[in-house]
């Protein structure tokens, strides 16, 4: 360092230097025969006050290549897993993303006959998210008679969540026929109680970590990684975190319970649809990432998937 760093400073003022930085905790040494390296209170000294962040010099490209990725149109759960897919693959690292949270209200709803007693409920969220349910009523009904009691749902009711439905329809019972408070009924209860059994956290590039030694060279520690990826609990909180801030934001593992891995950091941003926050994406990779060219690619991904979520 001495010899190439320019600073025009002796071996022995730089090893003062190092040990003062050592006594603050923002270094240390593996072993005794080993250099310093940076303790995570350092990484988050230099991230927030030297990192410079400027836009990569590929910038166009990167955006360019998330905007071919990201396709207006396509549903919205195959356009957030390829952006999970674009952050990995820019980044070389793994890509995570926070899927956007079922909505409980609903935007409109059709009902179609599939045979007696079998119907399928179309349910559109305010988000364009289309979901299926199945309903077995104790009747068959005609398509007119769905047609009508589809038809009054999205009249009074569009806007608001099943179980507002649910109150309303039993203080508006005496207005309506028999035979259509049982299948609306029916609709409600289907849409209330059936599971969400997608992943709420999707995750790409998973064996790129590999090829990180800081990550892979330690048995232990690998094993660690892949129960984070397995589990997924503690992504699902430290996303859900992230979803309430603004901006991008950097997770250092071992300042925060949120990283349970000491050399490995998340760098994070919010994305939108129509401009309210409904789910987080972010970078995995080890403590000695590039911050100034990940964070860039965070930022650019989030803001083209905000876009193209937003024109769905």
């Amino acid at each position: 360092m001495s010899r190439y760093s320019g600073l025009e400073l002796s071996p022995a003022t730089i090893r003062n230097v190092m040990s003062d930085l050592e006594e603050l905790g923002l270094v240390s040494s593996p072993h005794t025969s080993a250099g310093r390296i940076p303790t995570p209170r350092g990484y988050r000294l230099f991230v927030d006050t030297m990192l410079t962040v400027e836009a990569p010099i590929d910038a166009e490209a990167v955006a360019r290549q998330v905007q071919n990725t990201l396709q207006a149109g396509e549903p919205q759960q195959r356009v957030v897993a390829a952006a999970a897919s674009v952050l990995s693959n820019l980044s070389q690292f793994a890509g995570v993303v926070l899927t956007p949270r079922r909505s409980h209200v609903f935007k409109q709803i059709e009902f179609m006959r599939l045979s007696d007693k079998r119907i399928l409920l179309i349910i559109v969220t305010p988000e364009g998210d289309v979901q299926n349910r199945m309903l077995a009523t104790p009747r068959d009904y005609s398509p007119s008679q769905l047609t009508e009691a589809s038809n009054y749902i999205n009249a009074h009711f569009a806007g608001l969540s099943f179980d507002e439905v649910r109150r309303r329809l039993r203080d508006e019972i005496d207005q309506l026929r028999g035979d259509m408070t049982t299948l609306m009924h029916a609709a409600v209860t289907a849409s209330t109680e059936v599971p969400d059994t997608e992943d709420t956290v999707l995750i790409s590039g998973e064996r790129n970590l590999l090829e990180v030694a800081d990550l892979s060279s330690d048995m232990a520690r690998l094993r660690k990684l892949f129960d984070v990826f397995d589990q997924k609990t503690g992504l699902l909180q430290l996303l859900d975190v992230s979803s309430h801030a603004q901006g991008v934001q950097i997770f250092i593992g071992g300042e925060s319970t949120l990283v349970p891995i000491e050399e490995m950091s998340v760098v994070t941003a919010p994305y939108e649809v129509n401009g309210k926050i409904v789910g987080t994406l972010g970078v995995i990779g080890p403590t000695r990432m590039a911050y100034n060219r990940v964070i860039p690619i965070v930022d650019i991904t989030a803001r083209l998937l905000s876009l193209t979520l937003s024109q769905q």
